[in-house]
């Protein structure tokens, strides 16, 4: 158990006084994808924004349990939210470039830190954009508009940009449901081949997407951790009933 790099136990969210998320217990190896699946509104993508503090920009939320990053307490009054964030980036399920250039989103997190030598910043640049498997598209438009790109495009900017800081754990919520299936195919495909490097998390509601790319699955059920187990496990013989029955779609 010690080499996980994250684990958050008994994590309970309120919106004022309503109890969101019932104790949820879950922790992550360094590397590999890890999918949450569950109905809308079981509490998936409330318990993903608990890991690197996206709740704080909510004034009724209160957030309690024990939350550990590589042995730090995530929640601790001296953690620096700035940095946390760039050691545990996002990725939302809209594409949300900057209104600049290409070139200029995937350095933003870099400039935010200091670093000036455009050596750095060109070589960052590159290396973000070829793990995020848009290199070969862009590189000869690197300076024109983020905004210009298909949405497809624009999701594998949006995870290059957040590949740009050196993460170690990648949050993604529902990286692909605004795309059409030739781009989520794409997306998949860079998640996919990112999996030795990175702790991922993603908010899925496409079972057969968590079933294709996750290493691990948890399914979350009104606000309450169900079962987690490998994803072959999950959705070849769940240990329950409810897991069962949302699995075959017997569930409504």
């Amino acid at each position: 158990m010690t080499n996980k790099i994250l684990k958050t136990r008994n994590v309970r969210l309120y919106y004022g006084e309503k109890e969101a998320l019932h104790g949820i217990n879950l922790s992550y190896e360094p590397t590999g994808i890890n999918a949450l699946i569950g109905p809308s509104g079981s509490g998936k993508s409330t318990y993903l924004r608990t890991l690197n503090r996206m709740h704080d920009l909510t004034d009724y939320v209160t957030v309690n349990g024990t939350f550990t990053f590589k042995g730090q307490d995530i929640y601790a009054p001296n953690m620096d939210v700035v940095e946390l964030r760039k050691e545990i980036g996002m990725v939302f399920q809209q594409p949300n470039p900057f209104p600049f250039s290409i070139y200029d989103n995937v350095a933003f997190g870099i400039r935010i830190s200091g670093e000036k030598d455009k050596a750095i910043l060109d070589e960052r640049v590159e290396t973000s954009l070829k793990q995020a498997a848009i290199w070969d598209e862009v590189k000869d438009s690197l300076h024109k508009s983020a905004l210009s790109l298909s949405g497809g495009q624009q999701q594998r900017v949006s995870i290059a940009r957040a590949l740009a800081t050196q993460p170690q754990v990648l949050l993604l919520d529902e990286p692909t449901a605004a795309l059409d299936p030739v781009s989520s195919h794409k997306v998949e495909d860079t998640l996919m081949s990112l999996r030795d490097q990175y702790a991922m998390i993603i908010v899925t509601h496409s079972m057969s997407q968590a079933s294709r790319i996750s290493d691990q699955t948890a399914f979350f059920m009104d606000g309450h951790l169900v079962e987690v187990n490998a994803t072959k496990k999950i959705f070849m013989n769940p240990d329950k009933q409810e897991t069962q029955d949302y699995i075959s779609g017997r569930f409504g």
